[in-house]
């Protein structure tokens, strides 16, 4: 159903634990709207139908951060940006509008510059929007407890046939 996402695993780091078996996924092209508004609610409707509701509307933030207690989807509704997964030696990426950045639970994320319109939806697994954030480097427990969210029955975009679901059940 649909193409495969762009894959990237990240090793951790002493600044953030990323996900030692989960890849991040880019999903490009996803949702166009009319406007930013459009593509917003697109990619709401697109998440909740998937068992990933938005539970919010805003950019990224500019410092290294990760969540522990669950994994992540960003939908972008306007504008770019280009985003650093992984800590400060990771991965830039570049995102625009349509595109979709699912993270495993501990991925490093930042986002390095954007333009003036830059507008993201995001959300987090049924089960798991009581999502955490950590900016400090990762304790032992930390990494523990990364290592137990459990991985989604259905890909935020996809769906239960869903490339997260096959690419994930392999970590």
């Amino acid at each position: 159903m649909g193409s495969d996402p762009e894959q990237l695993l990240l090793p951790g780091n002493d600044r953030v634990p990323n996900n030692p078996r989960l890849p991040v996924l880019v999903y490009r092209a996803v949702a166009r709207g009319a406007d930013g508004e459009g593509t917003a609610s697109a990619l709401e409707r697109i998440f909740a139908a998937n068992g990933w509701p938005a539970q919010w509307r805003a950019g990224i933030f500019d410092y290294h951060h990760y969540h522990s207690t669950s994994h992540e989807v960003l939908g972008v509704a306007r504008g770019t940006a280009t985003v650093l997964l992984g800590g400060p030696e990771g991965e830039r990426v570049e995102i625009g509008a349509g595109d979709v950045v699912v993270l495993p639970a501990g991925t490093g994320h930042c986002r390095v510059r954007c333009s003036n319109d830059f507008l993201v939806v995001g959300g987090y697994p049924d089960g798991q929007q009581d999502y955490d954030l950590r900016t400090a480097p990762p304790t032992d427990d930390i990494r523990e407890r990364i290592a137990a969210v459990p991985v989604p029955p259905q890909d935020p975009v996809q769906g239960r046939d869903g490339a997260l679901v096959r690419l994930w059940a392999a970590g």
